[in-house]
């Protein structure tokens, strides 16, 4: 009877360490679980949240983290060595510091473009209809900052136009800019017509002309010290495809 009990023990052993390494974090195909960790620009936190999803059903085992921010934050970031597999910008002056300082593996590749719209509060208590608007005395204006993608859009729209606008301030990315005008703390803002419509219906989007001299390419790359470089190309291919630009094209980004 001991020897029996003896075997039953064993064998109960055996298999809690079998549970043991199955609850290790590896995938079901043997390999260690894995994060890929994407930096991009504010305004694609609805698409790629939305793509980063597709990339971890089809990839046992990976997370994809995501690090929404002001693109010329986001590159600072990084040439200071911040751990990151993907960046995507919203310009190629931001890309541009990355890949100066040797941060990208190959070549960037623009995959999007995006162009402003001004954004009012749904009662619209400004009034306001054009880009001249803007500069009308007592009008609540909210811009980004001048070194982000949107604020040097801003800027050239601003100039094509022939409007001075002194903004009530300047916001570091585009969803801060967004949420100003949403809550009321600005009467308008020049923001992404993708983020008007993410924003489902709680601000509106008027339209203008001048937006056509200031539309913003949108580059991603694989960066070269990628803890996860092979992921990392994988991702930016996704983006790259047909499915990605089919979601980004929904979402109102323009096709390069």
């Amino acid at each position: 009877m001991k020897r029996i009990l003896g075997s039953v023990v064993a064998v109960l052993a055996l298999f809690s360490t079998a549970a043991a390494c199955g609850d290790s974090g590896d995938d079901a195909r043997g390999g260690s679980a894995r994060t890929l960790t994407v930096f991009a620009a504010a305004s694609l936190t609805e698409t790629f949240t939305a793509l980063g999803k597709t990339f971890e059903a089809s990839h046992d085992g990976v997370q994809v983290r995501f690090n929404f921010g002001g693109s010329s934050t986001l590159a600072q970031q990084i040439d200071q060595g911040a751990p990151a597999d993907v960046f995507a910008a919203a310009s190629p002056a931001t890309m541009k510091t990355v890949t100066d300082a040797g941060g990208a593996a190959g070549e960037p590749r623009v995959f999007a473009r995006n162009r402003l719209v001004i954004a009012v509060p749904k009662d619209d208590p400004g009034k306001v209809g054009d880009l001249d608007d803007l500069a009308r005395s007592g009008l609540k204006v909210v811009l980004c900052a001048e070194q982000v993608p949107c604020g040097a859009a801003a800027k050239t729209a601003l100039a094509e136009g022939g409007v001075k606008v002194t903004p009530v301030s300047r916001e570091q990315d585009v969803k801060a800019v967004l949420t100003k005008v949403r809550l009321g703390e600005a009467d308008a803002g020049l923001v992404y017509r993708t983020d008007v419509q993410a924003s489902g219906g709680q601000v509106k989007g008027i339209a203008f002309p001048e937006a056509a001299k200031a539309i913003n390419d949108y580059p991603i790359a694989a960066l070269a010290k990628a803890p996860q470089s092979g992921l990392a190309k994988e991702f930016v291919e996704l983006i790259l495809s047909a499915q990605g630009r089919g979601t980004l094209t929904r979402a109102g980004f323009e096709q390069p």
